[in-house]
């Protein structure tokens, strides 16, 4: 007798389940799937423009004196270190001038010398009573002079010393050279550009903006394997006269030793103004019931709408702008069918 009760239960438990298991099917069953598009910017908001890629710092390279150029030592394209030899002057003009500081330097050292034995000689014969005030005083003043003509010739001295060194001129920083116009015999004046040096590390897009279109604080650079992200970092100060441009520089955050220094590439922007975007959906999704313009979304499960304002439509799509973001999805079609916090299911394509 009990174990025909057990058996009872367990019938009622299995039918209970199967019952519950039934009914959930049958709620799946009742929520509809509905057809999906991607939002995506419409061609208004977005500008592409082909920049330069530069680096980050570049140096002109340039002798600090005047000279005949002896030794070019690299070529355009070349990798350097710092330190790195580059070019050489003749150095003879400038070991003369060495030299003549030199003896300049030597001249004021006994001229040195003289004064103060004779400043010493003077204040004796001026404790005996033996001179007048007046030649202590010129003694004192020659020594004086003297003392300040040694000073001037040892800085002459140190500065043809440098100039000298600076007949050597070095790599001030590891990088390449994108650009050497300094030939073996040409003479050349300090400061006189003979190459240009692009520091190794981070790069950069140049890029040239209508004047019309400010440029934007974001943008991605395309064809490097994938967008990469682009960061304003300066804009020139005003619109250039002639080409009517802005000229702007943006940081490349990733993958920049993957461009080539000098090469051409594009990059994409969103140009939106007040920040209110155009975005271009199928003209199945728009839902005009009396209610004013709106799409519908899928949030938590349930469709849900959102007012928007119809820009433009043609046979097969609509502009519109609302609260809405980039990439996300809205239902395509069957609009008119959806209720607000009606369940629906995404059709997977």
């Amino acid at each position: 007798m009990k174990l025909s009760k057990r058996l009872l239960g367990l019938f009622v438990i299995v039918l209970c389940s199967c019952s519950s298991s039934e009914d959930n099917v049958a709620n799946d069953v009742h929520v509809p799937f509905v057809k999906t598009a991607v939002l995506t910017l419409a061609g208004d908001n977005m500008l592409t423009l082909s920049g330069i890629v530069r680096a980050r710092h570049t140096t002109p390279i340039a002798f600090q004196v005047s000279g005949r150029i002896l030794a070019r030592r690299v070529d355009a394209g070349q990798v350097v270190y710092a330190g790195q030899a580059l070019f050489e002057l003749d150095p003879r003009d400038l070991d003369q001038g060495v030299q003549f500081a030199q003896a300049n330097v030597a001249a004021a050292e006994v001229a040195l010398t003289t004064s103060r034995t004779d400043l010493k000689r003077t204040t004796r014969m001026r404790a005996d009573n033996l001179t007048s005030a007046q030649a202590l005083d010129l003694a004192e003043l020659n020594e004086q002079e003297t003392h300040t003509r040694l000073s001037a010739a040892k800085a002459k001295l140190a500065q043809a010393q440098n100039g000298l060194a600076y007949a050597r001129l070095e790599a001030p920083a590891a990088g390449v050279l994108t650009e050497v116009t300094g030939q073996q015999g040409q003479v050349v004046i300090t400061g006189q550009s003979v190459a240009i040096l692009a520091h190794e590390g981070a790069r950069e897009i140049e890029l040239f903006f209508p004047a019309v279109a400010n440029p934007p604080a974001k943008g991605s650079l395309l064809g490097v394997g994938g967008a990469i992200p682009l960061d304003l970092r300066e804009v020139s100060g005003a619109v250039d006269p002639q080409s009517r441009t802005w000229r702007a520089r943006y940081s490349v955050t990733q993958k920049s030793q993957a461009l080539a220094l000098g090469s051409i590439v594009r990059a994409e922007f969103i140009m939106a103004a007040d920040e209110t975007l155009t975005f271009k959906v199928p003209i199945t999704a728009l839902d005009e019931r009396g209610e004013g313009s709106r799409v519908w979304q899928i949030i938590d499960g349930y469709a849900q709408p959102i007012p928007i304002k119809v820009l433009t439509l043609d046979t097969e799509f609509a502009k519109i702008q609302g609260e809405l973001t980039q990439g996300n999805n809205v239902i395509s079609l069957g609009t008119h069918l959806l209720s607000p916090n009606m369940a629906v299911r995404e059709l997977i394509q």
